[in-house]
């Protein structure tokens, strides 16, 4: 098999998300840091990688896959013995598809407008608006979980995906066990996977601490 580079952040949701996703197929990943913090992401040699200059990117062999749900499926479709991870089905696959769009456009969306003005634009206060906004997709998702997964009774890529941001931002927004016990039997069932603490449960734990660490650190400047 050729040699997969991965061109990472541990702390960063999507990123981990590939991290399960490898792990998942018994993937050996050779990773490089990318810490956006000190602009590595914004090296000639990097943008050359990837124009949009984002994380994570992977080198196939020569071949550049950028967009963490696109590299998701790209590993999947090419090394997956099986598709269980994403259904060629096609109404399975929309089912799955559709939780990745809700993953990009309303979890991660909503942690990044928290995330962001915080670790990179120096404030201190997270507006209620925000909150709110993240509260509402938590209620999303758990109307969502209507079976054991994100996408149905099975586990895919999508629940990589879901799992790595939720993991994340509970952290920092606080997630209610007595008014989301779906999400929480969801979180558990994915932990029980014997790669889960190594590719996602750290890192989620760890960027929620690294986030408030900074808003406190931004509030004494």
């Amino acid at each position: 098999m050729t040699k997969l580079v991965l061109y990472t952040l541990h702390l960063s949701p999507p990123c981990r998300a590939v991290e399960l996703t490898a792990k998942a197929l018994g993937l050996e990943l050779e990773q490089k840091n990318i810490n956006l913090l000190a602009g590595d992401h914004l090296t000639p040699e990097f943008m050359k990688l990837n124009p949009q200059h984002t994380i994570p990117v992977l080198d196939d062999d020569g071949t550049i896959i950028t967009e963490s749900h696109a590299i998701m499926i790209y590993l999947v479709t090419k090394y997956g013995k099986d598709d269980t991870l994403y259904p060629k089905d096609p109404v399975q696959q929309a089912r799955v598809n559709a939780a990745l769009h809700f993953e990009s456009g309303v979890l991660f969306a909503r942690m990044r407008f928290i995330f962001e003005r915080i670790l990179f634009y120096g404030k201190s206060d997270i507006p209620e608006d925000r909150v709110e906004y993240v509260q509402k997709s938590y209620r999303l998702l758990e109307d969502t979980l209507k079976d054991d997964f994100v996408a149905g009774s099975k586990m895919t890529i999508a629940d990589f995906s879901c799992i790595s941001t939720i993991s994340s931002i509970m952290g920092v927004v606080p997630l209610e066990q007595s008014e989301h016990p779906r999400i929480y039997e969801w979180i558990d069932r994915l932990e029980q996977l014997p790669y889960y603490e190594e590719a996602n449960g750290g890192g989620g734990t760890d960027l929620g601490k690294f986030v408030l660490a900074k808003k406190e650190e931004n509030a004494k400047a």
